[in-house]
């Protein structure tokens, strides 16, 4: 039988399944397997929590383990200089927010006096309880987080990222390219505004679609709908992967007249020529090439390098973790947190216990609040129907997560919506 850890006995009891959303209140019910602060201090070379990753789930693990264990004897290893809250970004594109409303300095959401490594990791070997970092720097551990969320690979569409140079063509997916979005959706004229998603897992994977009903709303607002064709290429079958949510968006489509083309795939795009061309996978070797005016492009993603055929991922490249605790299914002082494991949940960082939550956004002042579980039934938080289009939802996303996130989350304040969720069922319950 495989030991019990601090961290699994804790995550055990209170079912973890996912993402930064592993804080939830059952976190904080520790029991006489908690963690202690070292009586010696940290040295550089050594934590007795190390985690991987400065993003969502890395700061916000980061926060709650300091409480555990002590700031001193902890660290977190990220290179990038400023964090970002990207589910802003699907407003950003659309031009409802600015992108600086979305950065913080990396310095000042990683928990005072944990120590920030500003490394990037070229190697794991649990085996020995230590990373590598660059520059051949070694660093050992007791327990070790990984959250070193998705990677994102546009050098795997012909053509780009270079095509990011021309107009009309922007993503949502990243910060060098969000405000290349609204450019184009501004600067549209007339033809097709396509919007793609891949054949790969994605983070967010509402997100190719909101921006284009986002556009939509923007060219009707500015009188310009009439001349556009608005597509959405899909590699999926469906629309989206929970029916209830599935059928209201295909309402939405209808009364839109939107087009979606399903089992679509980008393979290229000819930014000089404005013109993007699809697999159709539902027939090998049978291309489509469309002409554009505004291009949205959704990029394959996959696991960070450092993963792929390292120790602690399965085939995949994912962190082979378990569902229920997040502990690694061999390395039992190792955990792994969000995008990067092989949970069976949406890659996003509103998931936890089997439960994912999606805002999509359906206008300037609409948005469909999709939750659900691993079995992609609905798990909704309100005692309302909440596959309609609400304007309250979309203030919820644009304006209170954002506080919610940057206040509570990420300082290990906030573990997610079960708690209301659970209220409000207790509520409608006890009514004569």
């Amino acid at each position: 039988m495989k030991a019990m850890s601090p961290f699994g006995a804790v995550s055990s009891c209170s079912r973890l399944c996912s993402g930064v959303w592993l804080l939830k209140p059952g976190m904080q019910k520790m029991s006489s397997f908690s963690l202690h602060t070292a009586a010696r201090c940290a040295a550089r070379d050594y934590y007795e929590v190390l985690v991987l990753g400065g993003g969502t789930g890395g700061i916000a693990m980061s926060a709650r383990m300091k409480r555990r264990v002590g700031a001193e004897n902890m660290a977190v290893v990220e290179p990038s200089k400023t964090h970002y809250y990207q589910p802003l970004w699907t407003l950003v594109g659309g031009g409802a927010k600015q992108l600086a409303a979305s950065a913080r300095p990396m310095g000042s959401v990683i928990p005072k006096g944990v120590e920030w490594i500003k490394s990037q990791v070229t190697a794991l070997d649990p085996d020995k309880n230590c990373v590598w970092l660059e520059n051949d720097i070694k660093v050992s551990y007791k327990y070790l987080i990984i959250a070193l969320g998705i990677s994102l690979h546009y050098e795997k569409i012909k053509g780009l990222p270079e095509g990011f140079n021309h107009p009309k063509i922007g993503s949502n997916y990243s910060v060098q390219t969000v405000e290349k979005t609204w450019r184009a959706l501004q600067d549209f004229k007339e033809g097709n505004a396509i919007f793609t998603f891949p054949n790969t897992p994605v983070k967010c994977a509402g997100a190719p679609q909101k921006i284009m009903y986002l556009s939509d709303a923007y060219l009707r607002k500015t009188g310009k709908r009439s001349k556009a064709n608005i597509m959405f290429n899909t590699s999926l079958g469906v629309i989206f992967g929970v029916k209830k949510y599935a059928d209201a968006l295909l309402e939405v489509i209808k009364d839109r007249n939107l087009t979606v083309n399903y089992k679509r795939n980008l393979i290229e795009v000819r930014a000089d020529k404005h013109e993007a061309v699809f697999e159709n996978l539902d027939k090998p070797g049978v291309t489509e090439v469309h002409q554009y005016e505004m291009l949205h492009v959704t990029p394959p993603m996959g696991p960070p390098a450092v993963l792929v055929n390292s120790p602690v991922s399965d085939e995949g490249g994912w962190v082979d973790v378990d569902k229920e605790t997040l502990q690694h299914k061999k390395y039992p002082n190792v955990f792994g947190i969000g995008d990067c494991t092989n949970l069976p949940t949406s890659k996003t960082a509103a998931a936890y216990d089997g439960y994912t939550s999606c805002p999509l956004v359906t206008g300037y002042n609409k948005v469909i609040l999709a939750e659900f579980d691993y079995n992609a039934q609905p798990l909704e938080t309100f005692p309302i129907d909440q596959s309609k289009e609400r304007a309250t939802m979309y203030h919820m996303k644009a304006d209170m997560m954002p506080l919610l996130y940057w206040n509570a989350l990420l300082k290990g304040y906030w573990g997610g919506p079960a708690p209301v969720r659970k209220l409000m069922h207790l509520g409608l319950k006890s009514k004569p």
